[in-house]
């Protein structure tokens, strides 16, 4: 299990920063390997921690505000942020930055792969080394996937969903921690059973601490809460995404497939459909996935939804000015334990996503959302996308900027009818996504000579006098039997 987690992590978190001046490469990594018996060097402390965990959506948003002081006698830049091996294979998103100052967020990369080591660290670059007994105010914030369990694990179809979530009261930290204090919030203020500490309960908000006296590092104290979560456990096991460039047709292409699951507790006894028909009448609280609401970029037209059967029907597009939005609704209720895969596709105009660069040399910008998909209250999860953008035929010298950690990033050949040496394609991998990533765009840019954009219209022209001088040669043929005269 540990060794498993470990693979899990080493692919997870092989995180690249590309910058809009760096080329298409492969992803890079530490380079440091730690040992078994590796600790953190005691340089830190934690003055102040204040850890608020949300438990609102589908899946676990944490954010700690923390207040180090460095403690040694020189200046220091490295401070580790510890993860169990069974949790870090499930963390995406971790941002670290200066919460009194805005700016990018700081280097940060998984340090420790020893797969026999019960934890493995984060290790934060700061932009500038802390010097002695100065302070600095940290924001850490990360999501972990797949940490929820329903319990009991099997309901009945109408009934409630009650989710548990385990976890320490202390947060997990690498350095001593002189106070600190940690805030749980839940989707409603039904918590019927919690396990361990002793919180201090104000509406949907659990508060445990503070806790005045001197935490060493490393020290956890194992609590749990099991909580009223009637909604859809959403989770993509995989998304692929795929957008097409066109400049002859003035025209942006995107295609999304899905392989949906609802994580949620399993029935306990058969499907009733006469009594899920009745109940939509007055649309109770319910664990199964009913509709999917998919907000699109004002302009997208000729949606479609289609799965394994063929087209679904039972879907809605609305457009105007504003907006545009397309309203999904699958085949049959999915609940816990149950399966959807499906695909949805639309079209907008390519003036809205693509400029051309002011410059000597030339060029484009597309600019794209990394994530679209569906926007949903209880939050979507996924556990790899891949991303596509399949460029126009002759397109050279493709840069791309993103703030999402990948973890595989290369160039392709993508070929279609009329092409002659294929188009440029992009592939993008990332993993342990949520919906809080539509907000980040991707930035492409990329050489689009004038050759290039008049290779296909060239080839369609040859290709067809190449068919009237065939038919012509062919009806200048004598194949007659007789003799000639």
């Amino acid at each position: 299990m540990r060794l498993t987690s470990f693979m899990i992590a080493c692919v997870v978190f092989f995180p690249i920063a590309i910058s809009a001046d760096s080329n298409v490469s492969e992803p890079l990594s530490s380079q440091q390997i730690l040992p078994n018996n590796f600790k953190p060097p005691q340089v830190f402390q934690n003055v102040n921690l204040l850890r608020n965990t949300n438990l609102e959506k589908s899946y676990v948003r944490e954010t700690v505000n923390v207040v180090i002081e460095n403690i040694d006698s020189t200046p220091q830049d490295a401070y580790y942020i510890p993860f169990s091996v069974d949790v870090v294979g499930k963390v995406g998103g971790l941002e670290v930055r200066d919460k009194k100052s805005p700016g990018p967020s700081f280097k940060t990369e998984l340090v420790e792969y020893d797969p026999y080591s019960p934890t493995q660290f984060f290790r934060t670059t700061l932009p500038q080394p802390l010097s002695p007994k100065s302070q600095l105010t940290l924001s850490i914030t990360y999501h972990i996937l797949s940490t929820l369990t329903p319990l009991p694990f099997k309901i009945g179809q109408n009934d409630k969903q009650y989710l548990r979530y385990t976890f320490s009261t202390y947060n997990p930290s690498a350095y001593p921690t002189l106070k600190q204090k940690t805030k749980i919030k839940f989707p409603t203020t039904d918590v019927p059973d919690a396990i361990g500490g002793s919180p201090e309960r104000q509406g949907s908000t659990f508060t445990y601490g503070p806790f005045n006296d001197l935490i060493p590092a490393g020290a956890l104290e194992p609590a749990s809460v099991r909580y009223e979560f009637t909604k859809p456990l959403i989770h993509a096991t995989r998304l692929e995404r795929d957008i097409e460039v066109s400049h002859w047709g003035g025209n942006l292409a995107t295609e999304e497939r899905y392989w949906l699951t609802n994580q949620g507790a399993h029935l306990i006894d058969n499907f009733n459909r006469v009594q899920w028909a009745t109940a939509q009448y007055y649309k109770p609280p319910t664990s199964a996935l009913r509709d999917l609401n998919v907000p699109l970029k004002v302009g997208s037209l000729n949606p479609y939804f289609t799965d394994d059967i063929g087209n679904v029907s039972t879907s809605r597009f609305r457009s105007n000015r504003r907006e545009a939005n397309l309203e999904l609704k699958p085949r049959y209720p999915v609940f816990g334990g149950w399966k959807y895969n499906f695909r949805i596709g639309w079209d907008a105009d390519l003036k809205a996503f693509l400029r051309v660069l002011k410059s000597p040399a030339g060029g484009y910008v597309l600019k794209v959302p990394f994530l679209e998909g569906p926007r949903m209250g209880e939050g979507v999860s996924y556990g790899k996308v891949g991303l596509q953008v399949i460029l126009p035929e002759g397109a050279k010298n493709v840069k791309f900027e993103t703030e999402v950690p990948l973890v595989k990033v290369e160039e392709a050949v993508h070929r279609t009818f009329m092409d002659t040496v294929g188009r440029t394609t992009l592939k993008l991998t990332a993993v342990n996504v949520v919906d809080e990533t539509r907000d980040k765009p991707l930035i492409v840019t990329y050489d689009y000579p004038l050759t290039a954009a008049f290779r296909k219209p060239v080839t369609i022209f040859l290709g067809i006098a190449a068919v009237f001088i065939t038919a012509w040669a062919i009806g200048r043929l004598d194949v007659s039997i007789g003799k000639q005269s």
